[in-house]
């Protein structure tokens, strides 16, 4: 059955005195809560990253952090739990915070605080602190600790990275620099070992062994003539009992005047003739002479075969002392070929672990180089950030305690709450 609409609307009537009073109270209710509310105090502080004064390439890729990174690493910092109860604790933030919990505590100053970063391209990277209290003294207070403790934490992050850095190259040098010196050791122990063999006296063996080569050619000729000479010589004494041409028998003073004689008398038959006196007196000198040598003649013969074998003895030591010497010599020049011939065969070997060894210990000098640089320029930035010449946080606008409450929004409580019902 549908029931007329004049029916609902005298209910209505006949319920609205009711209705209206619990609208008025609830409104009541509402608007008195708004205004019982504490009032809630705000404070704020704004830093900035400033650019650095003076530039070092080092800085900026070791030192230097990006802006937005660094602030990200701070507030992180900053909203630790110990940091937050420390400060809770200090300032008394909470009313009952005796009652409250360590993590309740936490929990309630991560709501009540507000961090804002601001960074574009061309524009200053910034950033704003801010804290709401029931107190404007202990929201002041609470925002400078938190400034405070950004400012700490950017000097203490930039003083330690750059320390660090600085304590990082001056390690890798002092190690690079041991490096060198066990390099160069074993280099100086390698050309040591092998100091017959080294590559860089290649071409004086190489031209030591041609040298050799032909001296022990000669050699070997001169002992052959030698030895031919000497089986010559003692086959003409042994046919003829004589040296032969080989030897020359010294004359006596007779000879040696009859000679003479001989040689005048030739010369005066082309100036006189045979009956002059001059003539006839040299030819009456040379019978004279030649009688008398043949009646020495046969002493002198049996002298000169005696002496003979004499000299041939003599001869024959000399060449057998000579073949001596050069076999001796021959030996001595292939045992130093046979050694240099070792030396040119290990020198490859040596060559290629000689540049591995050297190749190491440039790769190492570089390495070093390197870092003595980075070394320098850490320092330099390291005296940069003494300075306060660098990247940094400053505090554009302190915080200060304030005098009007910041909330609660009363007027939109009172109005949600009269809209609610």
């Amino acid at each position: 059955m549908t029931l007329p609409l004049r029916f609902y609307w005298m209910l209505l009537l006949r319920r609205m005195p009711l209705m209206m009073l619990i609208v008025l109270v609830c409104s009541g209710l509402a608007v008195f809560a708004a205004f019982k509310l504490p009032p809630v105090y705000s404070s704020m502080a704004r830093l900035q990253v400033e650019a650095p004064k003076i530039t070092i390439e080092l800085g900026r890729n070791v030192v230097e952090t990006e802006a937005g990174e660094q602030l990200q690493v701070i507030e992180e910092q900053l909203l630790t739990r110990a940091n937050l109860l420390d400060i809770a604790q200090k300032y008394e933030v909470f009313e009952d915070i005796d009652a409250m919990t360590p993590d309740r505590i936490v929990e309630a100053m991560r709501e009540s605080t507000s961090i804002r970063r601001s960074s574009g391209n061309n524009q200053a990277t910034l950033m704003s602190i801010s804290f709401s209290a029931s107190r404007g003294s202990v929201a002041a207070e609470v925002v400078n600790d938190y400034v405070t403790l950004v400012l700490e934490a950017n000097s203490f992050f930039r003083r330690e990275r750059v320390e660090n850095t600085v304590s990082f190259f001056a390690q890798e040098t002092d190690r690079l620099a041991d490096e060198i010196d066990a390099q160069s050791n074993r280099i100086i122990a390698f050309k040591n070992a092998n100091v017959d063999a080294l590559p860089e006296d290649l071409l004086y063996r190489q031209d030591r062994q041609s040298t050799l080569q032909e001296r022990l050619s000669r050699l070997e000729q001169d002992r052959a003539s030698i030895v031919s000479n000497r089986s010559e010589m003692i086959a003409v004494f042994e046919a003829t009992g004589r040296l032969g041409s080989t030897v020359r028998r010294e004359l006596s003073p007779e000879e040696r005047r009859l000679q003479d004689l001989e040689l005048e008398l030739a010369e005066a038959r082309t100036i006189y003739s045979e009956t002059n006196p001059r003539l006839v007196q040299i030819v009456g000198q040379i019978e004279q002479l030649e009688r008398s040598i043949a009646g020495a003649g046969p002493r002198d013969e049996t002298d000169a075969e005696s002496s003979e074998p004499s000299f041939l003895d003599l001869q024959l030591t000399e060449m057998d002392q000579r073949i001596q010497e050069i076999d001796l010599e021959i030996v001595r020049i292939n045992a130093e070929l046979e050694k240099l011939a070792r030396a040119l065969a290990a020198t490859a070997t040596n060559s290629i672990t000689l540049e591995r060894l050297e190749r190491d210990l440039e790769s190492i000098r570089t390495r070093y180089n390197t870092s003595v640089n980075n070394l320098n320029q850490a320092r330099m930035a390291e005296r940069v950030e003494v300075n306060a010449q660098g990247q940094r946080i400053s505090l554009i606008e302190g915080a200060v305690v304030p005098q009007v409450p910041s909330g609660p929004p009363r007027m939109k409580i009172a109005v949600a709450g009269v809209g609610a019902v």
